[in-house]
């Protein structure tokens, strides 16, 4: 069974001493390539530096997004698009065709009321911001929502027209949400999320309202960790040779083997980030 991890935060300090060890122990569970998840502009630079030189080893395993959390937005200047636009013009290996860039997207970008980290008015200038420069760069957006879908639905729905795709990472939303989603041709990532008794039991049901070409799978690790994993995780660290478990859990539940749902969702995952 082939995986692709859309999200992972393989630059977060919980990775530190092993960083290398859990992109391989990922590809032995049969999760590879990974696609980094970039949260900042430090974030996003430590991601390309990252996988440039793990590529060079270990062609295409790695790819990353590049963009800022709507959590860090708070910290954004005036340097902060020409940033990633460098990152995204110029993160080819060298020798490498424009088909082989390893920023894959802008992201991740978005709203979050839930925590307040960045004040409401700039974490919606920053969204619209990074959502013109995927625009200007034909490059699909990573997002991310919580608390905030009437603010985020209205500027979704201007901006996403204007780009090649969009995944809603880590969905936990409702019913409603998932339609509107849907109708905007918006692509779904779904997290172990859906392992938790206590606040997944929802997307359970609603994983079936989600068609075959529009579910991608991601860990979001080191959060997330599947609450009911069949055995204890080392440090309580969620990392990407967990994704084949919530592949096994969704399959179960759209009642399809689990080979033809990972066959699926590795189809559109190359489709959406052009890998």
């Amino acid at each position: 069974m082939k995986l692709i991890d859309i999200g992972v935060n393989l630059m977060n300090s919980s990775f530190n001493k092993d960083r290398e060890d859990a992109v391989a122990a990922a590809a032995e569970a049969g999760v590879s390539p990974l696609i980094i998840t970039g949260s900042g502009e430090q974030s996003s630079l430590n991601a390309v530096l990252f996988a440039k030189s793990y590529n060079k080893i270990h062609p295409g395993a790695l790819y990353t997004t590049a963009g800022v959390h709507p959590h860090e937005v708070k910290n954004c200047g005036n340097k902060t698009i020409d940033l990633l636009r460098e990152l995204l013009l110029h993160n080819t290996d060298q020798g490498l065709s424009e088909k082989n860039f390893i920023v894959k997207a802008i992201g991740e970008c978005g709203l979050d009321y839930n925590r307040d980290f960045s004040p409401r008015d700039i974490q919606r200038r920053w969204f619209i911001k990074q959502f013109e420069l995927a625009a200007e760069l034909s490059l699909p957006v990573f997002l991310h929502e919580r608390d905030a879908f009437d603010d985020f639905s209205i500027i979704l729905r201007q901006y996403i027209s204007s780009v090649p795709a969009a995944v809603v990472h880590c969905f936990t939303g409702t019913s409603d949400e998932l339609d509107y989603y849907l109708s905007l041709g918006c692509y779904i990532g779904i997290t172990g999320w859906i392992c938790d008794e206590r606040r997944g039991k929802h997307l359970l049901e609603l994983v079936k309202n989600i068609p075959s070409d529009r579910l991608l799978l991601e860990t979001d690790s080191p959060y997330l960790l599947p609450r009911d994993l069949p055995f204890k995780a080392k440090n309580k660290r969620n990392e990407p040779k967990f994704l084949p478990h919530i592949a096994e859990t969704i399959s179960r539940r759209l009642n399809k083997e689990a080979t033809t749902l990972a066959k699926e969702t590795y189809n559109n995952t190359k489709r959406f980030f052009g890998i």
